[in-house]
């Protein structure tokens, strides 16, 4: 059994910040937008256009990333281009695209 002083630290808000982000990324069209946008960032509607629904729909899963932190945006005219705001995420969106989303 492993002593408690070898045990890693954890920082309870990259904590509660990881936990969020599964829990937003349990959706499947959410991570579906996520595999799509990787490491570029594209518009609603080229997110509309790759992952097949409705803009509406998109919109609504794309303000629940925003909420959760996981995506930035930036506007540009009239377009609101979206991307994986944090490092940490992208390295995870990168692993789950190579395990999961055949793109």
């Amino acid at each position: 059994m492993e002593n408690q002083e070898n045990l890693p630290h954890y920082n309870d808000a990259d904590i509660s910040k990881a936990a969020r982000c599964v829990k937003a990324m349990s959706h499947p069209l959410r991570l579906k937008i996520l595999c799509v946008l990787g490491n570029k960032a594209l518009s609603v509607q080229d997110i509309v256009d790759e992952v097949g629904t409705t803009q509406s729909n998109i919109s609504q899963h794309l303000a629940i990333l925003r909420e959760k932190d996981i995506l930035g945006y930036k506007k540009e005219a009239n377009r609101v281009y979206y991307f994986i705001d944090d490092p940490r995420m992208l390295q995870l969106i990168r692993m789950m695209r190579d395990l999961f989303c055949s793109i």
